[in-house]
């Protein structure tokens, strides 16, 4: 992230608004002078949340980009996101056999666009199954954006494939860490409210895909074939998570 180029961006923003320093401040929550030191680019010592407030009232979205030395860092994280998806495909071929499955299925509808990472079609139950793939959890609220235009735009993005679905379901599969339970415990509510199935519901319904599912788990990160419920978290003391 470039320091100077996002203080810039926040200032000709708060302009573009007619706001001052202090309706911004107020606005995000923080001090006039932490607006002062974003707009000068004076991120050294900032948390994250912080700059992250004062850009949300401006519709910034602030995404920072991992470098290092030695390593490819994209490549190790493309890495670990194809062996998620292997291992995913790879259950599913061998207990459901039942589907036709599609990879790695991009779109470009009125301009809205994405790259689906798998597709499941049930010809017998004309039923449409679309699964994302997170190895990190980062943004809630991007996943169930992204999830509903998905399902939004499904029956167009399959029309050429000759697949006309009766029903749409969506499943979250998420690679099992200390990191993304802690996340999708914080996140819990509103995630049971998007995603409510279980894993027995999600296994029952890829055996006959009767109605639809919208479901999200939990897979090993060593490959097993573990389809998991995530949401049912028991209360824990300390900063400690811990699954049912």
């Amino acid at each position: 992230m470039d320091d100077l180029r996002l203080g810039r961006l926040i200032r000709i923003l708060r302009i573009r608004k007619g706001w001052r320093q202090e309706d911004l401040a107020r606005r995000a929550g923080v001090s006039r002078a932490t607006v002062s030191r974003l707009e000068r680019g004076a991120l050294d010592d900032m948390p994250a949340r912080t700059f992250r407030q004062v850009c949300e009232p401006l519709e910034i979205r602030v995404e920072l980009v991992p470098r290092g030395r030695g390593a490819d860092l994209d490549r190790l994280v493309n890495a670990r996101h194809g062996a998620l998806h292997e291992s995913v495909a790879r259950m599913l071929a061998s207990t459901f056999p039942g589907w036709e499955m599609a990879h790695e299925v991009s779109f470009n509808i009125w301009g809205e666009r994405g790259v689906i990472d798998l597709l499941l079609w049930h010809p017998g139950r004309r039923a449409l199954l679309i699964i994302e793939l997170k190895t990190e959890l980062v943004d809630a609220g991007d996943l169930l954006a992204t999830m509903d235009r998905r399902r939004r735009l499904a029956a167009q993005i399959v029309r050429d494939r000759g697949w006309v679905p009766s029903t749409i379901s969506r499943w979250v599969v998420v690679a099992r860490s200390r990191t993304n339970e802690r996340r999708l415990a914080e996140h819990r509510t509103v995630l049971r409210s998007a995603f409510p199935d279980g894993a027995s519901r999600v296994r029952a319904w890829l055996a006959d895909p009767i109605g639809q599912v919208s479901a999200i788990s939990l897979l090993r990160a060593d490959g097993g074939h573990e389809i998991a419920p995530t949401l049912r978290v028991r209360q824990v003391h300390r900063g400690e998570v811990a699954e049912r």
